[in-house]
C-alpha cells in the first residue's frame, strides 16, 4: 500500500473499541498456542503489524483500544480484561509504575533497542527512572494547527486561543492534562505544577474561554480544521502532519510560551504471565521494518532513528514529523502529579465540561 493510501486509511478510520484477532496461520507452519492481550490508543498501530507478529511467532494478539489515558486507566483498573501490555502516555505510565501495576523489563535483552535514540530513553527516564518499565513508541509535541488563509497574522502564541478574535472557530483537546497544559503554559506555569492557586487560575481561564470553543475533541480536531469547519485546533504534531497533507493552507506551531513533549510508550503489566512473549512483542515493534510499517500508517514522530534515517529530505524537513531541537525550548515532559493535585484537576475538569 502506498504512503498516500495509508494516510487516507488513517484519516477516515473510525475510532472505537475493537478486537483484532491475528490473521489465520494456515500454511504458516505455526500454531497460535500463546496469546497476548494489548491495549493501545485508537488508530495507533497498523493491523498488519499484529498479523505479521503472529505469523512470525505463533503468538495471537488480542488488541483493544481506548481514546484517552484516563479512559485507558479506567479500563485497565476495572479488571474486566487482563491486559498483558499497555501503551499509554508519560504521566499515566508513571502513575501505573507508582501503583505497582507494571513489571520491570530488561531492555538489554532486546536486539533492536539501539534503534531507539538515546535522547528518547533519556526523556522517558523523567517518568521511568532507569528505563526499567517502558519502551518509547511514538513522541511529539502539542501545538496549534491553523488555516493560514483565515487568520489575521501568523500564530506564535497560545494567546490566540484566549483573545476572543476567533470565537466559535476553536477546537480544544478533549483531554484533561492537554487542555490544562495550554492554560498553564499561557499563564507562565509549569505543566506539572502542584500549586492549587495556579491550577485554579488555569481552570478560570479555560472557563472564560469556553464560550469561544466550538468543541472539545481528540483526533477529530484535525479533521474539523481540514474540512474548514474550524480555523484552528490544539492537536498533536502527528495529526498536524496529516492535516497539512490534505490542506496545504494549514500549518502547525508550538507556541513561544512552550508546550509539552509527549512520549507514548509500551509497558508490561503485572498481570502478564508470559514475559518472554511480551518481550518478543516489544522487540518486534522496535525492529526497523516493523517500525517503518507503523510509521507509514500513523505518521507521528518516531523515536526509532533507523526509520528516521531513511525518511525523504522532504519528510525530514517537516517539523511536525521531525521537530527541530529548538522546538523543545520551554517544553516539558508531562509527569504524574500527587494524588491531591490529580483529584483537584479531575474535579475542575468535570466542572469545566459540565458547565
Amino acid at each position: 500500500m502506498s504512503k498516500l493510501s495509508n494516510k487516507i486509511k488513517k484519516l477516515f478510520t473510525a475510532v472505537g473499541m475493537v478486537t483484532v484477532i491475528a490473521a489465520s496461520l494456515t500454511g504458516c507452519g505455526k500454531k497460535a498456542d500463546k496469546e497476548l492481550t494489548v491495549i493501545n490508543y485508537g488508530e495507533y498501530m497498523d493491523p498488519a503489524v499484529l498479523e505479521d507478529f503472529t505469523k512470525e511467532t505463533g503468538i495471537k494478539v488480542n488488541y483493544e483500544e481506548a481514546l484517552t489515558p484516563e479512559e485507558m486507566y479506567t479500563k485497565y483498573k476495572s479488571g474486566a480484561i487482563k491486559y498483558d501490555l499497555v501503551c499509554t502516555s508519560d504521566y499515566m505510565l508513571q502513575r501505573l509504575i507508582n501503583e505497582g501495576e507494571l513489571q520491570e523489563i530488561d531492555i538489554n535483552k532486546m536486539e533492536n533497542k539501539d534503534n531507539i535514540g538515546q535522547k528518547y530513553w533519556d526523556l522517558a527516564a523523567e517518568y521511568d527512572p532507569g528505563n526499567k518499565y517502558t519502551v518509547p513508541y511514538f513522541w511529539g509535541t502539542l501545538g496549534i494547527l491553523y488555516d493560514t488563509t483565515r487568520v489575521s497574522k501568523p500564530v506564535d502564541s497560545w494567546d490566540v486561543l484566549f483573545s476572543g478574535e476567533y470565537a466559535g472557530e476553536i477546537i480544544m483537546q478533549n483531554s484533561m492534562r492537554d487542555t490544562f497544559m495550554v492554560a498553564l503554559k499561557y499563564l507562565g506555569y509549569s505543566i506539572n505544577t502542584e500549586n492549587e492557586e495556579e491550577i485554579r487560575a488555569a481552570q478560570e481561564l479555560l472557563m472564560k474561554q469556553k464560550p469561544d470553543v466550538q468543541a472539545y475533541l481528540v483526533d477529530e480536531a484535525r479533521d474539523e480544521v481540514v474540512a474548514g469547519n474550524a480555523i484552528m485546533a490544539v492537536v498533536y504534531s502527528g495529526e498536524a502532519y496529516l492535516g497539512h497533507e490534505y490542506n496545504n493552507n494549514l500549518t502547525y506551531v508550538v507556541p513561544k510560551e512552550g508546550s509539552n513533549i509527549w512520549i507514548d510508550s509500551f509497558a508490561v503489566t503485572k498481570n502478564c504471565e508470559d514475559m518472554d512473549a511480551a518481550m518478543l512483542f516489544l522487540d518486534f515493534l522496535c525492529r526497523e521494518d516493523v517500525a517503518t510499517t507503523n510509521f507509514e500508517y500513523i505518521y507521528y514522530s518516531t523515536p526509532n532513528e533507523a526509520v528516521v534515517a531513511n525518511l525523504s529530505d522532504e519528510e525530514k524537513a517537516d517539523e511536525s514529523l521531525v521537530p527541530k531541537d529548538d522546538a523543545f525550548n520551554n517544553c516539558e515532559v508531562c509527569i504524574q502529579t500527587d494524588s491531591k493535585t490529580t483529584e483537584l484537576m479531575n474535579e475542575l475538569w468535570k466542572e469545566l465540561k459540565s458547565e
